[in-house]
């Protein structure tokens, strides 16, 4: 892992006055700046990234994957984010305040601040992007974490009008959120799709093709889509209109689109790309001791979704036996270095806001592998050494590190526990549209925080959470999720944090936790200024570089 201090850069980076009141201090994750000086044939300041498959769209109102994460990371402005220092950095918004019960929330945005064709960026903007996500046919799984804003929930479940909703609008350059309750993680939020602004110009209709066709999808950031091939690769240009452009160093990004792991390293080797990430653990090797190497820790957790609406996964006792059975320490060690096991929901990596430990850390484990007690269960349920447990099939996505995963759950599974699970591999969107119609016994899941709070894990096994497509109804587990949302005492928060998890997986077995994971990844030594985000562990390029010699 290379580091290199950009001073300059994050001067002109951080030049921008923010004024904020009533903020509480917040996590102390650390950003990482990769990169260091090294030969080039030619310096254009263009670099040509290798990411994962075509997946989802672009429109933050609408059904997103890795694409949509790909484009934003360096095309959009949120209203603000958080630094390597936990504190807030302002981008769209220049000042806010709150009431003091913390259900007001008043941003001003940025003057002057334009769309890349040179049109203002408004608080209509901002608002047109939660109305099309609040409409359940725009297909957004981030609809929920509008939930907190005053008739959200209700709008989207259709027993409420969308006047109703608290998103006010006073002028071009205010925007107001009225929340029903407090939620003590708001500002985290707004990283996130529903929250960032689409043109309401060419924004008016979620799935119409807009968002990828340039003369329509407009930037606020520092880059606006140029072009955009289908299942190739897409082209993001400075902007130049950017209010902080004078930071922006690069003049183009390509993303290229791969479908195997093994055929992006293939094209960095080739020097086809600049870099190339979430590369298989046999890159630790191959580049130990280079400076290309960037290995990254990932706030992730690998997991699978078992169906409650498929017999006998809606048993409990089952649940437990398939966790209990499955020894990741082993899985860990055939599937590659970059993999740590794990027996939580929440990533492993991300840090209590408060105390700076990881949360994971701070409690007993949820469970604890045993076979033996895993064949009691499995027998107690009516399946005795196995007999009569019917053929589950487990549905993943045909990447290298999700097959050999499968194969070594199907053969710890049948010598463990005496069952037989088929193994189906899909490409990678079909497996997604696959998960979110319910269409599976057994699914492979992969959630990276979108912020930095467990909330961001825990939600998704809400009764009213969007990517909850595994049929969990647990008033209970609700209860203690909506309990923590509202509770401000930071101690009182966290145990109610840790009993939900413990509740659902540790109990009811909602998931089958796997493993957490680094990221490998490749970045040729001329390249700086590639940092790190907070909360998530994905690479930044808005204020990379290249240099000469």
């Amino acid at each position: 892992m290379r580091t290199e201090e950009n001073g300059e850069e994050h001067e002109e980076k951080n030049d921008s006055d923010c004024h904020v009141y009533l903020h509480s201090g917040r996590h102390d994750n650390r950003v990482q700046c990769f990169g260091a000086e090294g030969d080039r044939s030619t310096y254009k300041k263009e670099i040509t990234i290798a990411v994962n498959s075509e997946t989802g769209g672009m429109d933050p109102a609408g059904n997103i994957a890795l694409t949509y994460l790909s484009y934003s990371v360096t095309a959009l402005d949120e209203l603000l984010t958080f630094d390597e220092k936990g504190e807030i950095e302002c981008r769209a918004a220049q000042s806010y305040e709150v009431n003091e019960d913390s259900t007001e929330w008043t941003f001003h945005l940025r003057e002057g601040a334009c769309w890349s064709d040179g049109t203002p960026v408004t608080s209509a903007d901002f608002k047109n992007t939660i109305v099309r996500a609040l409409d359940p046919k725009s297909g957004s799984g981030y609809a929920n974490y509008l939930f907190p804003i005053e008739h959200a929930e209700e709008i989207y479940e259709g027993t409420a009008d969308m006047e109703s909703l608290g998103v006010e609008t006073p002028d071009e350059n205010t925007l107001i959120f009225h929340l029903s309750k407090p939620c003590v993680y708001f500002l985290e939020l707004l990283r996130l799709p529903v929250y960032t602004p689409s043109c309401s110009k060419y924004a008016k209709e979620t799935g119409s093709g807009w968002d990828k066709n340039p003369e329509t999808s407009l930037s606020n950031g520092p880059f606006y889509l140029e072009k955009y091939v289908p299942e190739q690769y897409f082209v993001l240009k400075k902007n130049e209109r950017y209010w902080n452009a004078d930071a922006v160093h690069l003049e183009r990004i390509t993303y290229r689109f791969f479908e195997e792991q093994q055929a992006m390293l293939s094209a960095y080797e080739t020097k086809e790309v600049d870099v190339a990430v979430s590369l298989p653990s046999v890159v630790m090797e191959l580049y130990q001791g280079k400076d290309d190497l960037a290995v990254t820790d990932n706030i992730a957790t690998r997991y699978i979704y078992p169906n409650l609406d498929v017999k006998p996964l809606d048993d409990v006792r089952v649940r437990e036996a398939i966790n209990l059975a499955i020894n990741r320490e082993d899985l860990c060690k055939m599937v590659g270095e970059d993999t740590e096991p794990t027996v939580n929901f929440v990533a492993k990596r991300m840090k209590n806001n408060t105390t700076g430990e990881y949360f994971v850390e701070e409690a007993d484990p949820p469970f604890e592998e045993n076979v033996e007690k895993a064949r009691e269960l499995l027998s107690q349920a009516g399946y005795p050494d196995g007999k009569g447990f019917p053929v589950l099939t487990y549905k993943y996505p045909s990447l290298e590190l999700d097959a050999d995963t499968a194969q070594v759950i199907q053969e710890q599974l049948k010598q463990n526990l005496n069952i037989e699970i088929k193994l189906e591999a899909q490409e990678l969107q079909t497996n997604y549209a696959t998960r979110r119609a319910g269409n599976f016994d057994l699914c492979r899941m992969n959630w990276t925080a979108d912020f930095a709070d467990p909330y961001t894990y825990l939600s998704m096994l809400l009764s009213n959470g969007t990517y909850n497509c595994s049929g969990v109804r647990d008033e209970k587990y609700d209860r203690l999720v909506e309990a923590s949302d509202v509770e401000t005492d930071p101690v009182k928060r966290n145990a109610l944090l840790h009993e939900a998890e413990q509740w659902a997986v540790g109990e009811q077995f909602y998931i089958i936790p796997l493993f957490s994971m680094k990221s490998c990844n490749l970045i040729r030594p001329d390249i700086t200024g590639v940092s790190q985000i907070p909360a998530t562990g994905a690479l930044e390029y808005r204020y990379a570089d290249v240099k000469g010699d």
